[in-house]
């Protein structure tokens, strides 16, 4: 087998590594889960450093990670790489409205607001459904920012959110008197919820 710049060929030879190679025979999606992060660590620290060359392998380590996973689950016929490729290309048609259907969308924040509003329609309970609870907390809590500012929970004036601060300060603190664990993590969350 050649390097190729073909997708097809790539999945093959996946699917050869995952028949001949007793290292990549074993492993399952649980076994490579964590490497899948590391990749994606690793690719944004390329692109950080503005290394195109180290971002270009990244990608494509990445790459083998969506086909790897995608052709294990095809072993167990739970979905194919085409089932992934297609289910994608459905959400992006879908949630893009604005090119694809008769929607208007001025600027990028009514496509954000729209974005959030055909993901709901989805079956999402809130905005903030489908942040992943791995997710590392600051980076989740700015996350939970920028999906509550395309609501509108946004202050235009600090002023205005400081107040608000203070009375998610007070609702942690009183969590934390009366020792309720769960709350407290619900109340502390709020405070990171603030976009200044």
């Amino acid at each position: 087998m050649q390097a190729s710049e073909k997708f097809e060929d790539l999945v093959t030879l996946v699917q050869v590594l995952r028949k001949e190679c007793p290292w990549d025979r074993k492993q399952t999606h649980e076994s490579i889960k964590d490497n899948l992060v590391e990749e994606v660590y690793e690719a944004l620290e390329a692109l950080e450093n503005n290394d195109f060359q180290e971002f270009k392998k990244e990608l494509g380590d990445l790459l083998l990670h969506v086909v790897f996973h995608s052709v294990m689950a095809n072993e167990k016929e739970h979905f194919s790489i085409e089932d992934v490729i297609y289910t994608l290309m459905e959400k992006l048609i879908r949630r893009h409205p604005h090119v694809f259907s008769n929607v208007k969308a001025e600027d990028e924040k009514k496509v954000s607001e729209n974005w959030e509003l055909i993901k709901k329609n989805e079956g999402k309970k809130s905005t903030l459904d489908g942040l992943p609870k791995p997710m590392p907390a600051l980076i989740r809590a700015q996350r939970m920012q920028e999906k509550a500012a395309n609501v509108g929970f946004d202050w235009p004036e600090w002023k205005q959110a400081w107040e608000k601060v203070n009375e998610e300060i007070e609702e942690f603190r009183q969590t934390l008197e009366k020792g309720h664990k769960e709350e407290q993590a619900d109340e502390y969350g709020d405070i990171f919820c603030f976009r200044w």
